[in-house]
């Protein structure tokens, strides 16, 4: 089968690929990316040389690029997770995330359908799987969930143009019947995430003594997943789920912001110990919190538990401290 991943060197996509390439056999893989800030090839080393992988560089913003790339390569299937994807950015400018999550997604959608269409294959022989957020759901009070059919009610530029990348999705599948698939994931963490992702700027700042910024009071609650659970269930999704549906991936796992820094800082104090008194906690700096800042995102899971027979792994605490150690030896290398 023939795959092109989109957005492939940055955190999710190369963690996929790497999942992909390993268990997978079966899967040739075409990694797509135009190398912003937030990627790094270097992780793939370990597939760079494989005849089952292939990389080129592009921006999903070229129409013409993208043709030439889903005619040339004939895929059977997609995994779009090319995104511009940092809330701060978007806020302080956010053409970039309309160009790169809607006219993207839209460039990727029609050349696929324009090219299926014309295959001897039947368009629904051919898989679209699009990789969205919790954010587009809004934000929670104290209780309750984000299911598939909550409203979509985004508060940011990013996830604006993320909702409307999902509406793109869904309407192709409506109206030209193409073999569509929506997954909603809530926080990832892991090995190389982006060092703006609060947890590598918490790692990063405690290491080199700065302030650790925490926004507002650091009351802010979000659903943790841990990217190689986020990478089985897409895969899980992609083969296995049902044309048309939506599902959203969580790791049962929710925490206030200022509590993921202090366990953080309490792993650094373990592991290195040169914290200001002894404790890298007494770096944290409360900020002005940023404008539309969501409270709480929690999603339920239980769809795709139950129809797909996925769920997280656990382990939060070792998981983290793997992560922490990760950083730790990239940041002092």
């Amino acid at each position: 089968m023939k795959v092109i991943v989109t957005g492939g060197a940055g955190f999710i996509g190369s963690n996929l690929i790497l999942y992909l390439h390993e268990h997978h056999p079966e899967f040739e893989i075409l990694n797509i990316d135009k190398l912003t800030y937030a990627s790094d090839l270097n992780y793939l080393n370990a597939v760079k040389d494989s005849n089952r992988y292939t990389f080129k560089r592009l921006d999903i913003t070229d129409r013409a690029g993208v043709k030439d790339i889903v005619r040339k390569w004939g895929p059977d299937g997609v995994i779009h997770l090319a995104a511009e994807s940092h809330v701060d950015n978007s806020i302080k400018g956010p053409e970039p995330f309309i160009y790169s999550n809607v006219v993207g997604t839209f460039n990727l959608l029609e050349e696929c359908r324009l090219s299926w269409q014309e295959s001897k294959e039947p368009v629904l022989s051919n898989r679209f799987l699009h990789i969205s957020t919790d954010e587009v759901y809004g934000t929670l009070g104290k209780t309750g969930l984000f299911k598939e059919t909550t409203p979509y009610a985004p508060n940011s530029p990013y996830s604006a143009s993320k909702a409307a990348s999902d509406f793109l999705v869904r309407s192709y599948h409506h109206t030209y019947g193409m073999n569509t698939v929506i997954t909603n994931c809530s926080n990832n963490y892991g090995p190389h995430q982006h060092n703006e992702k609060l947890i590598p700027t918490v790692i990063r700042k405690a290491l080199s003594g700065e302030p650790i910024p925490v926004y507002g009071k650091g009351d802010n609650v979000r659903d943790w997943l841990f990217v190689e659970d986020h990478c089985k269930a897409l895969t899980t999704v992609f083969i296995d789920g049902k044309a048309g549906e939506q599902y959203n991936i969580g790791g049962d796992n929710e925490w206030q912001n200022i509590e993921i820094v202090n366990l953080i800082c309490e792993i650094l104090n373990e592991e290195k110990g040169e914290g200001p008194d002894g404790d890298y906690k007494n770096l944290i700096s409360f900020v002005t919190d940023r404008p539309g800042h969501d409270f709480r995102y929690a999603v339920d899971a239980s769809k795709i538990k139950k129809e797909l027979k996925w769920k997280p792994s656990g382990n939060f605490d070792d998981k983290l401290r793997d992560t922490v150690k990760w950083f730790v030896q990239k940041f002092e290398s």
